[in-house]
């Protein structure tokens, strides 16, 4: 046999070779569950980790208490809970990745914005506001409102500046006149262990503690601060268990209100109301308000975030959350680890926001990035 045609047996040999062995690193099927409000980016952004990576999620609800549980049980490998999980097994870690606005949204016949104080806010879901109305949500309505506006680039992403906070626009101020009906006002809730919720009525009691009086908690009964059986309440103030479901209800129900990650206000048709801050703007549920007021807040190196409910930022979207991946630093094998790491970057990476801009998650940016790529970093490490 010739050198020439040694080497084409040769070529031919190893081809076949290469077809049939496995894959240097093969895909990675990662599991997880938990909490309802990263679910809308998380479902944005699972193809393209996917396309990147090769490897995929299957992500299950059931809400934040769901999310701590499955991280206890170890039944998932990446779980997520929108409030810290402070009795997490050793080594298990919060990382972060993900924030957006939650919306107040209703369902009293037409789209046309409303505008609510904290302390508004917190009459309401708190049960001493009753009737659409009431002279404080008329108060509220029939005025003079100021608005930041934040710059969006051509894929609609709020633009930011080097130092990660997003860049206004304009700020703008409208008339607003609200004719509101004399009706009862139908609040629904999550009855579920849901971080939303804690979130929620944490930032209810930080804005307006001489309304909402109790501290936040994932469950509604114990952070209401009245008597959620007294008769005034029954059949008034009602419960539906995850996000999805408490915005449902609110569609079919007239004049009723709740609260949820923006996304599910627009896939049911709700109005979603402007928020008043602590520098007297009224702000929308938007990523570029959720930038601004996590601007103003404290970031611990184990990745808990603290809040500041009472920011002068003047674009700052009171209502804004992030929601933690629990995950354990020692994972099965190298594989899994990297997988992990991969899909958590993911969701810090820009082009995941840009995946679908209109479901208002922002992208994590400045020293909460930082810390986020540090706690990333120790996944089987």
């Amino acid at each position: 046999m010739n050198l020439s045609k040694s080497i084409k047996v040769l070529s031919a040999v190893i081809a076949t070779a290469v077809l049939a062995a496995p894959s240097a690193v093969a895909a990675v099927s990662l599991t997880g569950a938990g909490a309802t409000f990263p679910a809308p980016i998380i479902e944005a952004c699972k193809a393209g980790y996917n396309k990147d990576t090769g490897n995929t999620l299957t992500y299950g609800l059931g809400g934040s208490g769901a999310g701590r549980s499955a991280s206890d049980k170890q039944t998932g490998i990446v779980n997520f809970s929108d409030t810290p999980h402070l009795a997490a097994r050793e080594g298990v870690i919060h990382i972060p990745v993900v924030a957006a606005p939650i919306a107040v949204m209703y369902n009293i016949g037409n789209k046309k914005p409303l505008y609510l104080s904290p302390a508004t806010v917190a009459g309401i879901f708190g049960g001493t506001i009753t009737k659409w109305n009431d002279p404080k949500i008329v108060a509220d309505n029939n005025r003079a409102v100021q608005e930041v506006i934040y710059k969006l680039n051509k894929k609609g992403v709020v633009k930011k500046n080097k130092a990660g906070a997003p860049k206004v626009l304009r700020t703008v101020t409208r008339n607003i006149r609200y004719t509101l009906p004399s009706q009862s006002i139908k609040v629904i809730y999550r009855s579920d262990s849901s971080g939303t919720q804690g979130n929620f009525t944490a930032a209810l009691n930080g804005a307006a503690p001489e309304v909402w009086t109790k501290a936040g908690n994932n469950a509604f009964a114990s952070t209401f601060p009245g008597n959620l059986n007294d008769k005034a309440n029954l059949g008034r103030i009602t419960g539906a268990s995850g996000s999805a479901a408490v915005a449902a209800a609110a569609a079919k129900t007239r004049y009723s209100i709740t609260f949820a990650e923006a996304s599910y206000a627009k896939d049911n048709g709700l109005a979603i109301a402007s928020i008043k801050n602590e520098a007297g703007n009224w702000q929308a549920p938007t990523s570029g308000g959720v930038s601004a007021f996590l601007g103003s807040a404290k970031i611990a190196d184990n990745g808990i975030v603290t809040f500041d409910y009472k920011s002068k930022d003047p674009g700052a979207y009171l209502f804004g959350i992030t929601s933690y991946a629990l995950i354990d630093t020692k994972q099965k094998d190298a594989e899994t680890a990297k997988a992990v790491r991969d899909l958590l970057t993911y969701l810090l990476d820009p082009k995941c926001v840009q995946t679908d801009p209109k479901i208002e998650f922002t992208t994590i940016t400045g020293a909460l990035r930082d810390i986020n790529l540090k706690l990333i970093a120790k996944i089987g490490n």
